[in-house]
């Protein structure tokens, strides 16, 4: 394989990449912790969006417990948000013929 035709495909590689990084941006994805009594939606990037406590949530004798439902629903909806984006990674490199653990920490391997 010649370096020009190598140097194409990673310029390709590259433009797929960052039209998978913008489009991923925009998906929500939503968790919940507590039977669903606290609720967050996340971005792609991990950005929260929205929060939803139910009123039955909310006890004054227990704000405690309602705080680690709070980091709970936030940090299901982030995992949720980064296997959609790590899913879409895997989908695009199948796509191109590449390996998929070529991505290694996320980035491009050059």
């Amino acid at each position: 394989m010649n370096i020009a035709k190598m140097m194409q495909q990673a310029k390709q590689m590259q433009a797929k990449m960052e039209e998978m990084q913008a489009k991923m941006m925009d998906v929500e994805v939503n968790g919940e912790a507590g039977a669903g009594l606290v609720k967050a939606t996340v971005t792609g990037k991990g950005e929260v969006k929205s929060l939803k406590i139910s009123p039955e949530a909310v006890s004054e004798d227990d704000l405690e417990m309602l705080e680690d439902l709070v980091i709970a629903a936030i940090n299901d909806a982030k995992k949720k948000a980064d296997d959609t984006v790590q899913e879409e990674t895997k989908r695009m490199m199948e796509e191109m013929g590449l390996p998929a653990g070529m991505m290694g920490g996320g980035g491009l391997p050059f």
